[in-house]
């Protein structure tokens, strides 16, 4: 499978929660970051990519 668990960043705080499992879209947004998972949930989050671990299957954001 190629999805993705993604994590939110706090620049702040530098701790990171999750954000949403098994996502397989990931695209820029003009409000920040658009995700969809394998189960039909999306959301757009104001942040950017901050890395991506692909072999690790995790793409961590940082809030904007």
């Amino acid at each position: 499978m190629c999805e993705a668990n993604v994590y939110l960043s706090s620049a702040e705080e530098g701790k990171e929660e999750l954000l949403m499992e098994a996502v397989n879209i990931l695209r820029p947004d003009k409000d920040g970051v658009y995700l969809q998972s394998l189960f039909g949930e999306q959301k757009v989050v104001k942040a950017h990519i901050k890395e991506m671990r692909l072999l690790d299957h995790r793409i961590i954001l940082e809030e904007n």
